[in-house]
């Protein structure tokens, strides 16, 4: 008969009970808002370096590589704490990885994530040192 004993309602569960029980809500919580809680330099992979992206930073528009899961509120505090600016505008595209062929073996590069990020006038992030 012990089966049909958990099913019963208790009306008073011990202490040591219901702390176990809320230490279990808040370990679930945490693992849910892992990705908020990431840092700046996991959020942002790099800054996209190609031509086009050069010609984009001549109108305040910077282009960076980042990871699959953030999204644009990640992204806003990610450049807010590496540089120091707030962004005007955060676009995102996801970018689907190219099929490849080495020889007869066949492959797919991965799906990646951009973000375009316009800053205000007279703000500059140097991206391309040192490159």
């Amino acid at each position: 008969m012990g089966i049909f004993n958990r099913f019963k309602k208790t009306k008073h569960e011990p202490e040591q009970v219901q702390e176990q029980k809320a230490a279990l809500v808040t370990k679930a919580a945490e693992g849910s808002i892992s990705m908020q809680k990431r840092s700046a330099s996991n959020v942002i992979v790099r800054p996209l370096v190609t031509e086009k992206s050069a010609g984009l930073a001549g109108s305040n528009t910077y282009v960076f590589v980042v990871d699959t899961r953030a999204n644009r509120i990640q992204v806003r505090s990610a450049i807010k704490q590496m540089y120091g600016i707030t962004p005007l505008r955060v676009n995102i595209q996801n970018v689907p990885g190219k099929w490849v062929r080495f020889g007869r073996s066949q492959g797919k590069r991965s799906d990646w994530k951009k973000a375009l990020v316009t800053l205000p006038e007279g703000k500059t992030i140097n991206v391309h040192e040192g490159v």
